[in-house]
């Protein structure tokens, strides 16, 4: 099926009004220094923390983002750092860091796509509900930017019955290995009103993607999508999660990782589908946004912790579907060059 894309989603917002905060980054791979180096462009950020086990790189990612960030010091307790909002960068286990952050009187943004991650803070929505605090529950690219695209397509529909995310591509090594931890581990599909086991590396299915990266084999895998995005359709009898892989994927995902991953992965991009009614009508809508991972993610960071530092996610734990204001955000991320568009059938085809 070919597909051209058209219309630039979002429109345009006033800028947020944000009150002065510190922000304190947890882990400053790709993806934690991409956001470490926007913070100081988001309006209402005052100073910069970064903390990370490797000391020396936390020392250069501060020098290069500028005099408002400085790198904790090995032994230094990032709790108290003084921050107000902890972003958590680092591997999966976050869980634990955010019940810490959460009784030292911070607010909580978690990049994660760990499947037991999302499930662990998402159990944290009524102990952050009883400290008045904010936890942000997978604010990357998928999940993250997949799930204010979901939002933002439902708003088109009277009844959403489908919802299918599928991406492509990694950010860095962290990711590169969860994303090969994830394809030999069983996921959760939302069927008929109840949780399914689906095997990773199952289901495969030919998506599309936006130019160049065109049409890429999909499958299921252990993904926290599902988890979040049921919460926003609740009445939606199939909600769904792929991710690309090859033969040698498949082959090797049982297997400790045979090479090093890249310090960077190139262009990834992601899918979100819509399957509805309007005006009893059945209805298909498709988003896809290209961009490198690491990009996509660390921005969708840095823009989320801007609206949560003006006070205007309420509290408790979620993802960025229930939290965040969506039309406002896709067109903050459209301003940074995080540009998301929808799918239209050719002449000969339709979705």
């Amino acid at each position: 099926m070919a597909f051209r894309l058209n219309r630039e989603v979002g429109a345009s917002f006033p800028a947020l009004i944000c009150v002065e905060v510190k922000v304190l980054v947890r882990g400053v791979g790709v993806v934690g220094s991409r956001a470490a180096s926007l913070l100081p462009s988001v309006a209402g950020v005052t100073s910069v923390v970064v903390d990370d086990p490797r000391s020396a790189h936390a020392v250069a990612v501060a020098g290069s983002v500028g005099p408002n960030c400085v790198a904790l010091a090995p032994g230094d307790d990032w709790l108290a750092s003084g921050a107000e909002i902890v972003i958590l960068a680092s591997p999966p286990n976050h869980e634990r860091d955010a019940r810490a952050a959460l009784r030292a009187g911070m607010h909580v943004i978690s990049v994660s796509d760990d499947l037991a991650d999302i499930e662990g803070l998402l159990d944290l929505d009524g102990y952050a509900r009883g400290l008045g605090r904010t936890v942000l529950v997978g604010a990357g690219f998928a999940p993250g930017l997949t799930c204010l695209l979901a939002r933002h397509g439902a708003a088109e529909l009277a009844i959403v019955d489908e919802v299918h995310v599928a991406k492509v591509g990694t950010a860095g090594p962290a990711c590169a290995r969860q994303h090969h931890r994830a394809l030999k581990s069983n996921g959760r599909d939302w069927r008929d009103g109840a949780w399914v086991l689906v095997s990773g590396g199952s289901g495969r299915e030919l998506c599309w993607f936006p130019d160049p990266i065109g049409g890429a084999d999909c499958y299921r895998a252990a993904l926290g999508d599902p988890l979040l995005l049921h919460g926003y359709f609740l009445d939606a009898t199939r909600v769904t999660a792929r991710m690309s892989a090859t033969r040698r994927d498949r082959l090797t995902a049982r297997l400790p990782m045979l090479r090093p991953p890249h310090a960077e992965a190139g262009l990834g991009a992601i899918r979100v589908e819509l399957r509805g009614r309007r005006n009893d009508q059945a209805e298909v809508i498709v988003f896809g946004c290209m961009e490198r991972p690491s990009v996509a993610a660390g921005t969708t960071l840095a823009v989320v912790t801007g609206t949560l530092a003006s006070g205007g996610c309420p509290s408790g734990a979620g993802g960025l579907g229930s939290m965040i204001p969506i039309v406002p955000t896709l067109n903050e991320l459209a301003r940074r060059g995080i540009r998301c568009s929808r799918f239209e059938g050719s002449p000969d085809h339709s979705v």
